[in-house]
Formats: C-alpha cells, sequence, structure tokens
C-alpha cells in the first residue's frame, strides 16, 4: 500500500511552531509521507529566518518558495498573495500530494488554499474558526470554505466552522501543536540557555537574571497606518519601567515598515538600557524564555494560547485578538501608557497565581492531526449543509 502524502506549507515564523509537532508525527506515521514546503516570510532572514531551524529540526524540505514582494503595505500583501497563488501551483503539480495543509490565518495562506483547490487537491485548514480583530479574519474564514477537512484547535472554533456550513464529520478539535511543544517545556521548565549568548540580538546587554518582561507586537494590518505611533507608545512604557525586556521582531504584515521603523528609530535616538532586541529563537526556547519570564507584553496570539496554558501573564494591547478565547492571564488595554503601564504592573503581580488553561490543548495534537490525516476519506468536493 502506497503512503498517503500530505504537503504542509509553512509560509511564516509562527507558523512553524503551530505545526512542528504534527511535522513529527505526520514523518513519523506508518500511512504517511510528509511533504514540506517552505515559503513566504520564513525564508527570509530579516523575519528570523525560520527555514534554519526547520532544516536544524532534521526536516526535508521538497520545495522552497520564494514569493514576499517587499512594501510591507496592504497592496504588497495582495500582490504577494497572487504570486503566491502562482508558485504554489507550480510546486503542488510537481509534487502530486494527496492533499496540502494550510496553517492558521496569514495572508499567505490563501494562495496555498487557491492553488491546492484549482487542482482538486484536498485541502486541510488547521486553526480556522476562531476570531480576530484584523484582516486575518477574513482570511481565515475564506480559507474554511475553501478547506475540505478542519482541524480546529477550540472547541467554539469547532462550533464556529459548523455554523458555517461546514459538514460537522470533517470537522475535528485536535487542539493546537504550539501546545504540544508548551506542555513539554512545562516539564523541564528550567531557563537552561543564555538568549544574548545563545542569539546575539541588538541593543543594551541588559541585567535579565533578575528578572525580565517579554515584548512582541505586531502591526494590526486594518490599521496599519498606526504601527508607528502604537510601537513607540509600547516602547516609552517598558523603556520608562525600567525592567529588563527582551524584544522580538514583528511579522511581515501590512504596517510592519512603520512598526520596523518605529523600533529603529527609538533604539537609535534614546538607546534603552533595559531593552534588547531579537529576531526569532527555536519554539522551545521562546516558550521556556516565555515561561521564566515576568509577564508578555504586545499583541501576539502566543500570548492567548501557549501562554494561557503555561499561565504566563499577559498585557494584550490592541485590538489585533479581538474576539479570541483567552484565559484568565490576559488583561486587555488600549493604546495608552498609563494604561499598559498599569497593566504590566498588575500582570507582574499576578505571576505564579493566575492558573493555567487548556482551552487550546492538552499536549498531543501532533499525533491527533497524524492519526485523522491517516484515516480519513480525503475529498475535494463538498456540499455545503445548513
Amino acid at each position: 500500500m502506497s503512503l498517503r502524502k500530505i504537503c504542509v506549507v509553512i509560509t511564516a515564523r509562527p507558523s512553524y511552531s503551530r505545526i512542528k509537532t504534527a511535522l513529527t508525527a505526520i514523518k513519523k506515521h506508518p500511512k504517511l509521507e510528509l511533504q514540506l514546503v517552505v515559503a513566504g516570510s520564513a525564508l527570509l532572514d530579516r523575519y528570523g529566518n525560520a527555514v534554519n531551524y526547520i532544516e536544524n529540526d532534521g526536516f526535508k524540505i521538497d520545495a522552497k518558495v520564494f514569493m514576499v514582494l517587499e512594501g510591507e503595505n496592504k497592496t504588497s500583501m495582495a500582490k504577494t498573495t497572487g504570486l503566491g497563488v502562482m508558485e504554489l501551483a507550480n510546486t503542488f503539480y510537481n509534487l502530486k500530494p494527496d492533499a496540502v495543509v494550510t496553517i492558521a490565518d496569514r495572508f499567505e495562506t490563501l494562495a496555498t488554499s487557491i492553488a491546492a483547490s484549482y487542482q482538486n487537491i484536498p485541502l486541510i485548514h488547521i486553526q480556522g474558526g476562531e476570531v480576530t480583530g484584523n484582516i486575518d479574519e477574513k482570511v481565515r474564514h475564506a480559507n474554511t470554505k475553501l478547506a475540505d477537512i478542519h482541524l480546529v484547535a477550540s472547541e467554539d472554533a469547532k462550533v464556529r466552522v459548523i455554523k458555517m456550513g461546514e459538514d460537522d464529520n470533517y470537522v475535528f478539535n485536535t487542539g493546537c501543536p504550539s501546545i504540544d511543544i508548551a506542555y513539554q517545556v512545562s516539564r523541564s521548565p528550567e531557563l537552561n540557555f543564555n538568549p544574548i549568548t545563545e542569539y546575539g540580538g541588538v541593543g543594551n546587554s541588559i541585567n535579565w537574571q533578575e528578572g525580565y518582561m517579554v515584548v512582541m507586537q505586531h502591526p494590526v494590518t486594518t490599521e496599519y497606518n498606526q504601527a508607528k505611533e502604537n510601537v513607540l507608545t509600547t516602547l516609552k512604557v517598558v523603556h520608562d519601567l525600567g525592567i529588563p525586556a527582551f524584544w522580538f521582531w514583528p511579522n511581515v504584515d501590512s504596517g510592519a515598515d512603520g512598526t520596523s521603523n518605529g523600533i529603529r528609530s527609538y533604539r537609535e535616538i534614546n538607546k534603552p538600557e533595559n531593552i534588547r532586541f531579537f529576531k526569532n529563537m527555536i519554539p522551545e526556547d521562546f516558550l521556556r524564555l516565555l515561561l521564566n519570564s515576568k509577564c508578555l507584553v504586545g499583541n501576539s496570539s502566543v500570548g492567548i494560547r501557549e501562554c494561557s496554558y503555561l499561565g504566563v501573564p499577559v498585557v494584550n494591547i490592541g485590538t489585533r485578538q479581538n474576539g479570541r478565547a483567552r484565559g484568565n492571564n490576559v488583561i486587555d488595554v488600549s493604546y495608552e501608557e498609563k494604561e499598559i503601564k498599569a497593566a504590566i504592573l498588575n500582570r507582574i503581580d499576578a505571576k505564579g497565581v493566575i492558573g493555567n488553561a487548556t482551552i487550546y490543548g492538552d499536549g498531543n495534537s501532533g499525533e491527533k492531526i497524524a492519526d485523522i490525516l491517516a484515516e480519513i476519506e480525503l475529498r475535494f468536493h463538498k456540499t455545503i449543509s445548513y
């Protein structure tokens, strides 16, 4: 019996942590063959060169797809998506997979879905059905309607996908594979590496050993004009508090140039002695860094997902995660200096007492996903039920 070829497309830094344990489980499964495509910003050094971490973890990459146009604005996002459709269509034609997996909600994922669907390749969507506050929500729901099989990360997401008219026999709550990594980290929680020695970064050599924060703030695509102003607000608060902070670079979204310019200009003018800036870390090291931090500040979904499982306090700023199910580890604030500062101090005091939540899984999502992909009847056509 021939192995079922499952083609997984990773287009960005966060997508790798969202799928890593499933890649391992697919690779090991006796009925499956993993085909791995790395594309988009996952190939670019300025966004952390995630492809290096993927290769270092022992995964064979079957194709690399360069598709990102410079600009980091609305037009470049649309053009990158179009270029992705063309390039990924050729990739799927050559690889001839039995099914294609697209991950979550970044704009490039829509290119994956279109390129697979128009070639009658069964499409599997990971992490559909969630609600957030920007263009990602449109992309996520569009992927849901193009997809044939849905592997969602929470129970409310499953209900939402079924309400969208999808066949409940093809909707599975597997949890999020990133929680598998969080589970592994929770069993060995000590910070067993020096972040600056291991990853370098730029900025002052902060005294992180006595306690630190982590900051990760992305632009909001529907508010891209405010990206620079918003990140400068957060920078000022973190700088003024004086608490050592590891600050991570934003994703390649509309407005990322504003966020990046804001970080660079503030760093050059103010030379914040308590902030060190980084591009990327391997998922295990990043979660271990978070687990040992005082809190996470910004608007990354890692604060909603992995931090809820790990019990890490989070200050979530702005609208990027609006509507997404969350634990009591999160405080939501607007881009107002006093509000952000008060929330940070509140969350630091909550460290160790907020508890853990299993909203997005309990640590075995990767194996669940591989088992479903091995056994489910594949299809590339569906009739919507209401």
